[in-house]
């Protein structure tokens, strides 16, 4: 029987197995995107939890009700969030690596630009931290004036795979994320651990515009780019996401194996 859409949304949490990483307790924290659920990183926490690392796929406040619910939510909501988890993976683990989908991109490299010390690296797919778009210039006023805009889930080439996202966007929500940008970017050279970015060639959600700001703006010394030719924005269930588990799974025991 098929797993259950309530099911695949729910927040995911798989228990270490440290004889399966050399004997090192080694957490993975991973965040979905705005408008997402766990469900556009599961298979991908799945992939991990079962080389033997400790895996936690939060679900961000807002997100896995309705899009009506995520209005009512921000930005600092999401990152408490997502802070409270690493902080749980940190307590258990020896070492913790962070990922993040789009917004959640955004969000894992605001954390590891606030906890340096604390992060042994960092895994981004389609991160978005800026937008070439001009109308968002509009969003201040349109936010009181349209509570949404149609969705921005489900941006996915493989045929007949479901992102669970809502079918529609919320504008106060995503101006809340959008205004968390600037400061981001000013702080991405507090990033200093290792940073693996997975990149679509084809993205209709994300633009070019972050891609640059985030390169070229961390202080990380060891940086790998991963193109993914054959996927759009939620490239975790797209055609590439076995490159995305393989180079993770490679990059995690790689920075974690001190």
């Amino acid at each position: 029987m098929p797993p259950s859409t309530s099911d695949l949304t729910a927040p995911l949490t798989i228990a270490a197995r440290p004889e399966l990483t050399g004997g090192r307790r080694v957490g993975v924290l991973l965040s979905h995107g705005f408008t997402g659920s766990p469900a556009s990183m599961r298979p991908w926490g799945e992939h991990l939890g079962a080389l033997g690392y400790g895996v936690s796929v939060p679900l961000l406040p807002g997100h896995g009700t309705t899009w009506r619910e995520l209005n009512r939510v921000q930005w600092t909501d999401w990152y408490a969030e997502l802070t409270r988890a690493f902080d749980a993976l940190r307590a258990e683990h020896e070492a913790v690596v962070i990922g993040g989908l789009s917004m959640g991109g955004a969000l894992v490299l605001r954390l590891a630009a606030d906890r340096p010390d604390e992060v042994a690296g960092v895994m981004v797919v389609n991160p978005a931290v800026a937008t070439k778009r001009r109308d968002v210039k509009l969003l201040p006023v349109l936010k009181h004036l349209v509570p949404s805009f149609p969705a921005i889930a489900g941006d996915i080439k493989k045929a007949g795979v479901l992102e669970h996202g809502y079918d529609r966007t919320p504008l106060k929500a995503i101006h809340s994320l959008m205004r968390a940008w600037p400061g981001l970017v000013g702080d991405l050279h507090q990033v200093t651990a290792p940073l693996l970015y997975f990149r679509s060639d084809t993205d209709h959600v994300v633009d070019e515009a972050s891609e640059p700001l985030v390169l070229a703006g961390v202080s990380s010394t060891d940086v790998k780019r991963v193109a993914l030719p054959e996927s759009y924005h939620v490239a975790t269930l797209d055609n590439d996401a076995p490159t995305i588990f393989d180079e993770s799974a490679a990059f995690i025991a790689r920075v974690t194996s001190g």
